[in-house]
């Protein structure tokens, strides 16, 4: 049984290149609802896409109409042929087996594997009995064999598992006895071993932690093939794609470039659309106008009904508006805590042989709101449990005055009643609210109507993730433990969750995977080091910038310390001069480099000036009520400012590269 999806497909070629998959005119519908609508989409070799979309417009239902899971209402599905396809999806956690992880990732070499087995086979024939044919097939096989890299495919395999946050220990243990956020990282690494022509990956970085999402991205910018990634990670997005495809309203809207240029340019469309509306707008009141005035005018009756003809056909620029789910997140805080909230002292933890904390001592103060971060396996959750009290220890944990916390714990299975439905769930949270009350805060989580009543079973990850967050809520706590909370949440939500968690009024300690969530929430960064505690006092940005300058230091200083070998020649007499010229060399190439960068930022700034007068022009022409009657015109007109503004985005990002250099050299 295989465990990774790799599908074979059919080659198409269309204008300015070939393509890998797409859709061509489709349409998609769940009985009344429709996800997609005349949709069309090509995916060119080596691409880095990110596909994002509000929770539930459907972009994992977009990832299985691209792999022939689900057939379109209308419209074709193109695929390529010759070309595979690797699809990472929740649905592959179903596999299972006795293999160890290792095996399980070799399975991305079945050819290799199965010529191994022949050339074994071959081997043992040969000394058996020794004949000329079988000689050259065994030579030919072995020449295929080092052809297909068969000699390295044990070693990339245990790289690749290695770099995803497996210990060299962990390759023999047996699939079966990870969990399933470890299970989905052995499939992952098979199916970049099998370097599929496309691979889409469905939110591959919830199952990673920060070391092991780095390692993926620079994976990933060097992979040989195109990739589509369903994430909310912005970090991630901003690293890895050149393209952002949004699903918005049952359309498909593409942008060039990385999420931070997809916010700027939405912006910037939405701007320009709400401006064509108005103008629009305007130009029809005035047309109405005119009919109004004149239609019962004899001499002037032709001519308004030919205005009202034109009206009528007229393509009509809906206004700029953006339809979004709102979850409406309010902490609020009943009782004010002391100055300490929390203080462990000589906390020791171990699993078996596993030693997680030998030394635990920190202080958590009123204000705190502190990222515990880390690889995988280093007790982040562990420690938020011992600081919730849900898991036992050594050493003393002294609760601090007036505390009331609340704990949103990672596997939603562990906090939720599966069978209760919402109502009943949150009334478990002992909040001493109504039922009338519940349903009103359910609602503000996207819960309206008969939703309350659902099973807690029937819901999805996401659906799972907000009424957890919910019961967090309702608890008015003034001390938050916070294990994971943005997974299931779209980036949105995660705005809104970090909009909430700014104003809220408490102390809090996280653990998030998400770079962004972690930057814009905590004011103290936690990192457990060799089974202790260690304490940053700032942002997660310069959390990053000190270790960078650590390791810089931490280098220099291992070069320093390192014995210079001696030489086997003979030391020059003191006589002897050594030769300086070397400097003059230096110097005159610093120069050269500095009127090269001086002359480019000169270029730059004729440039950028050019650019901002034809940026004026087209802003003019836009301005125009005019022009909005000529569709063609008007559209040949927006592209061409977007165009213009692209340009000059490019410029002036250079022009500060530049600048920076020139400031360097100087």
């Amino acid at each position: 049984m295989t465990c990774c999806i790799v599908l074979h497909l059919h080659f198409y070629f269309i204008p300015g290149g070939f393509m890998l998959a797409g859709l061509q005119n489709v349409t998609f519908e769940f009985g009344a609802r429709v996800i997609l609508e005349n949709a069309t989409w090509h995916i060119q070799p080596n691409e880095r896409i990110g596909l994002i979309g509000y929770n539930g417009t459907g972009k994992s239902t977009l990832l299985k109409l691209l792999t022939g899971g689900y057939l379109p209402s209308a419209g074709t599905v193109e695929k390529s042929r010759n070309t595979t396809i690797g699809y990472l999806h929740q649905d592959l956690l179903g596999f299972d087996t006795d293999d160890s992880i290792l095996q399980v990732a070799l399975g991305a070499f079945e050819k290799i594997i199965q010529l191994e087995k022949e050339i074994e086979e071959l081997g043992k024939l040969l000394e058996a009995d020794y004949d000329e044919k079988q000689l050259l097939v065994y030579t030919d096989k072995l020449h295929e064999l080092e052809t297909l890299g068969g000699y390295t495919i044990h070693h990339r395999t245990e790289e690749v598992l290695q770099g995803l946050g497996f210990s060299p220990e962990d390759l023999q243990r047996p699939y079966r006895q990870f969990s399933g956020g470890w299970r989905m990282r052995v499939l992952l690494a098979k199916m970049i071993l099998q370097q599929p022509d496309l691979l889409l990956l469905d939110e591959p970085t919830n199952h990673l932690d920060l070391p092991s999402i780095e390692w993926l991205e620079k994976y990933l910018q060097h992979y040989q093939g195109a990739v589509v990634i369903v994430s909310h990670d912005k970090y991630f997005l901003n690293r890895m794609v050149t393209k952002i495809v949004e699903l918005y309203q049952q359309q498909l809207h593409f942008y060039t470039g990385n999420y931070e240029y997809y916010q700027k340019e939405k912006e910037l469309r939405m701007e320009m659309q709400q401006r064509a509306y108005e103008n629009q707008q305007d130009y029809i009141r005035q047309q109405e106008r005119f009919v109004e005035r004149f239609k019962a005018k004899a001499s002037k009756a032709a001519q308004a009904q030919s205005i009202m003809k034109r009206l009528e056909k007229l393509d009509r620029i809906e206004e700029s508006s953006i339809e979004r789910p709102e979850i409406r997140i309010n902490f609020r805080v009943d009782k004010t805590p002391g100055k300490i909230i929390c203080t462990l002292k000589n906390v020791k933890k171990n699993f078996g042989p596993l030693q997680i904390l030998k030394n635990g001592t920190a202080e958590i103060e009123r204000g705190d709101k502190i990222a515990l971060i880390g690889a995988n396996g280093k007790g982040k959750s562990t420690l938020l449990r011992i600081i919730a009290g849900t898991e036992s220890f050594e050493g003393e944990r002294i609760w601090g005055h007036n505390v009331e916390e609340s704990f949103y714990a990672q596997h939603q299975l562990e906090s939720l009643g599966l069978s209760n439905t919402l109502i009943e769930e949150m009334l478990l949270a002992g909040s001493q609210k109504t039922e009338l009350e519940l349903r009103t805060l359910l609602g503000c989580f996207l819960f309206s109507g008969d939703d309350v009543d659902k099973k807690i079973k029937v819901l999805s990850g996401g659906e799972k993730a907000r009424v957890a967050l919910a019961k967090t809520i309702v608890s008015k706590a003034n001390f938050l433990i916070l294990d994971e909370p943005t997974n299931h949440l779209d980036m949105h939500s995660v705005d809104l969750l970090v909009e909430s968690l700014n104003k809220y009024e408490g102390s809090l300690i996280l653990v998030s995977h998400d770079r962004y969530f972690i930057s814009r929430s905590a004011n103290k960064i936690w990192e457990i080091v060799d089974g202790e505690i260690k304490e940053f006092k700032g942002g997660y940005e310069e959390w990053v910038a000190w270790k960078e300058r650590m390791e810089k230091q931490a280098s220099a200083k291992a070069k320093a310390e390192q014995p210079v070998k001696p030489s086997s020649q003979p030391a020059p007499k003191k006589e002897v001069p050594i030769p300086v010229a070397a400097p003059k060399a230096i110097d005159k190439e610093k120069q050269k480099q500095q009127q090269k960068l001086q002359k480019k930022f000169s270029e730059l700034e004729t440039l950028i000036a050019g650019l901002n007068e034809k940026k004026q022009l087209a802003e003019a022409e836009l301005a125009d009520p005019s022009i909005y009657s000529n569709q063609n015109k008007f559209s040949e007109t927006e592209k061409k400012y977007q165009s213009i503004a692209e340009q000059l985005g490019k410029a002036e990002k250079e022009y500060e590269t530049v600048f920076e250099a020139l400031m360097k050299e100087e």
